[in-house]
């Protein structure tokens, strides 16, 4: 039932502007979206030629900005529709292979350097899918996504209300960053860091967006009151014996 929900949201998603929906497409959420990307692909460690699974990569609007690390992407997602929409980009393709299916029970060939995604491991069966992203990693590899904060106040509503948000799928469901941590331990992670981050939010005017976006990494560094940002930087490693878990910071937080 819940890969039929997400089918059949994605195809509605993709009848307007998917962008605008989601909130990538105004001024701000451009800004955000960048910044999204650029946490993702640091902390996951892209560099040119990684080999790199995002899962849900949807219209390929954070596949774009990977591929710009220089790394070779397979890129998955269950809607036909957002696939079609990701594929009209034109990315390289020599760098890019989008790959449509569900990814608990996509048939996939690791290993990979890293395992990305922004805003899908909470519509997934999250601890299938995690087991799958460890096994599809290479020994040293890292996970890495951004997804809504549950704490948020408008998160909390927006997931509350969802009849009231057309964005909003109906199985899907934010997280919190402690119960995340243990799920991730459980299925085999090492050292997961689970950073709340972002504060800007997608309709800000653009003549507000710098001091908006500057208090907000002032919030990000005040302790309790970061707990409420609206996302979640996540970030793991598939155990190994020789690699040195890197540290994620953002703005000095460990």
């Amino acid at each position: 039932m819940r890969r039929k929900h997400e089918i059949v949201h994605g195809s509605f998603l993709s009848q307007g502007d998917t962008e605008k929906l989601w909130g990538w497409g105004t001024p701000a959420g451009k800004m955000r979206a960048r910044r999204r990307a650029e946490l993702i692909a640091r902390a996951a460690g892209l560099t040119h030629n990684a080999s790199v699974l995002e899962v849900g990569c949807g219209t390929g609007v954070f596949t774009e900005y990977f591929v710009a690390t220089g790394s070779q992407l397979i890129a998955v997602d269950i809607s036909p529709e957002l696939l079609e929409k990701a594929r009209k980009r034109h990315l390289p393709a020599e760098q890019v292979l989008f790959k449509e299916g569900r990814f608990e029970d996509c048939d996939i060939d690791g290993p990979f350097d890293a395992v990305i995604g922004s805003s899908v491991l909470h519509h997934l069966d999250i601890e299938a899918a995690l087991v799958k992203m460890l096994n599809l990693l290479k020994p040293g590899g890292f996970l890495c996504f951004a997804e809504p904060n549950a704490i948020n106040p408008q998160v909390f509503l927006m997931f509350r209300f969802r009849s009231y948000f057309p964005k909003v799928s109906p199985d899907e469901n934010p997280f919190m960053r402690w119960r995340l941590k243990d799920k991730l331990i459980s299925a085999g992670f090492d050292i997961p860091k689970i950073i709340p981050f972002d504060w800007l939010h997608p309709a800000t005017p653009p003549p507000l967006i710098g001091v908006v976006d500057k208090m907000g990494k002032m919030m990000e560094k005040i302790p309790f009151l970061r707990e409420f940002a609206g996302s979640l930087l996540i970030c793991a490693r598939r155990p190994s014996q020789c690699a040195n878990f890197k540290k994620v910071r953002i703005h000095g937080q460990d």
